[in-house]
C-alpha cells in the first residue's frame, strides 16, 4: 500500500463520475481532495487531470475555473487521465480544440472502418516502450489495462508504453513533470493500481 501524506489534488475535468478514481486512490492509502480551485491545485504535491467525454467541455471547464493557466504553470508531478491525458496535448481532432499545450503534438480520431468498433472500449495489452520507467514499475508488456476512447495520441517522443487499436496508441506518456495514460487505472485492476502507486512514489 503506497500510504502517502502528501496532498493529492484530482481535478474533474469532464461530465465523468470521479468516485471510482478517489475509491482507487483511498485504497491505497491516499486521501484525494476533488477540487477545481486553482489554489488548491497550485499547492497540491501531486495532481491527477481527470476528463471523459469531449475536449471542448472539458477546456471550457477548466477555463471557467482559472485552471488554464494554472494547469501549466505547475511544477509538480501531473498526471491525466483519459480524455485528461488528451487535454494534456496542444491540440484535439475532436473540433480541433486548442488543449493545454503540456505535451507536443494533436489528438486524433480512431479510424472507421478498420473492422474494430469506435469507441474503442474494453481491455487491451500494453507494449513497453522504456520498460524501466519509473511510473511502469511492476508493469510488463503483455499486462491488460481497460480502455473508453474514441481519440487518441500517436505514438511520440513521449511514448513510454502503446497499444494497438487498429493504429498505434500512446497508453502512457511522459515529458518532465507531465504524465499521462489513456486507459482508466481505476479500472484496470493491477495495472491501473501499480501505475497509481508508482505516481504518487514520483520525486
Amino acid at each position: 500500500m503506497a500510504t502517502s501524506a502528501a496532498s493529492i489534488a484530482v481535478v474533474p475535468g469532464g461530465g465523468e463520475n470521479v468516485n471510482c478514481v478517489l475509491f482507487a486512490l483511498e485504497r491505497i492509502g491516499v486521501r484525494p481532495i476533488l477540487t477545481l480551485d486553482p489554489k488548491t491545485v497550485a499547492t497540491a504535491d501531486r495532481v491527477i487531470l481527470m476528463g471523459v467525454g469531449a475536449a471542448a467541455p472539458g477546456m471550457e471547464k477548466l477555463g471557467a475555473n482559472g485552471l488554464v493557466e494554472c494547469l501549466r504553470t505547475l511544477q509538480q508531478p501531473v498526471l491525466g487521465i483519459c480524455v485528461g491525458m488528451q487535454l494534456l496535448f496542444e491540440r484535439s481532432a475532436e473540433g480541433d480544440v486548442p488543449c493545454l499545450g503540456m505535451l507536443p503534438g494533436r489528438v486524433e480520431a480512431l479510424p472507421i472502418g478498420a473492422g474494430l468498433p469506435v469507441p474503442h472500449m474494453g481491455w487491451n495489452s500494453l507494449a513497453l516502450l522504456k520498460a524501466d520507467h519509473p511510473l511502469l514499475e511492476g508493469i510488463k508488456t503483455g499486462d491488460w489495462a481497460f480502455y473508453a476512447n474514441s481519440f487518441y495520441a500517436p505514438l511520440s517522443d513521449a511514448t513510454v508504453a502503446s497499444t494497438d487499436y487498429g493504429v498505434p496508441i500512446s497508453a502512457v506518456v511522459q515529458r518532465g513533470h507531465v504524465y499521462g495514460c489513456q486507459f482508466h487505472p481505476e479500472k484496470s485492476r493491477h495495472t491501473g493500481r501499480r501505475l497509481l502507486e508508482n505516481f504518487l512514489r514520483l520525486g
